[in-house]
């Protein structure tokens, strides 16, 4: 499929889906892209698409992105996970260690340069990951933040070259806690504990009363993507 191609069907299905369910875009992509994965973060949105993509296609590959800088809940989560379902996350890791990476940039890079931290650590990591496949599957939502305010159910991500399908791009954060709690998820306890968006331990702290839900993410820097949506 040469990329005028890729573009006349991302455009169709993404008219299609916009107002059909997240299982209905999930059926659909699972059977149109065999060579598909789904991304896993172990937030509220991937518990969701983990438990539709579960019951629709359980041998789709989900990967996570291991940064070993994750909280001690977000492994806790991946474990519960992976024993309720009955599937393994694939590992994904960056070329460098903490002490590799603490040799060449310094001590702590995240204080000093976040977005080379996530470039080390996540994004050169995905890229190597989506390279063994033809279409991804996130969790993003369009009232999560600005950034995210134009996202589509099905792009073609140009930055990874690949289609790209967000099914919950249209639902509201009362939509995902609805289906968690109806379906009897589990979730990671830092949700109920003012981690609306829960990254690295490093650069994520709760979020105060009144505050965007992203704020806790990099909080003091000007930043608000790790580089894997934009």
């Amino acid at each position: 499929m040469n990329l005028a191609e890729k573009e006349l069907l991302v455009n169709s299905a993404s008219r299609e889906f916009e107002d059909r369910t997240p299982e209905d875009l999930l059926s659909w992509a699972v059977d149109q892209f065999p060579r598909i994965t789904l991304a896993c973060s172990f937030g509220a949105e991937d518990v969701v698409l983990v438990d539709m993509l579960t019951k629709i296609s359980p041998t789709t590959d989900i990967f996570y992105l291991d940064t070993h800088l994750h909280f001690k809940e977000t492994y806790e989560t991946r474990d519960r996970l992976e024993e309720k379902y009955g599937i393994r996350f694939i590992q994904v890791e960056p070329k460098l260690s903490l002490e590799q990476q603490a040799e060449l940039h310094g001590e702590e890079l995240w204080k000093v340069d976040p977005n080379q931290c996530c470039g080390i650590r996540k994004v050169d990591p995905l890229t190597g990951i989506l390279g063994k496949y033809d279409a991804w599957i996130t969790g993003i939502r369009r009232d999560q933040a600005p950034t995210r305010a134009n996202a589509r159910k099905v792009e073609y991500d140009v930055k990874f070259g690949l289609i790209k399908f967000n099914p919950l791009a249209s639902w509201t954060s009362d939509d995902v806690w609805n289906y968690i709690r109806e379906h009897d998820l589990i979730y990671n306890p830092l949700h109920d504990q003012n981690y609306p968006s829960i990254g690295c331990e490093k650069c994520t702290r709760p979020v105060l009363p009144g505050e965007d839900p992203r704020a806790g993410r990099w909080s003091g820097f000007e930043k608000t993507e790790c580089g894997l949506h934009q």
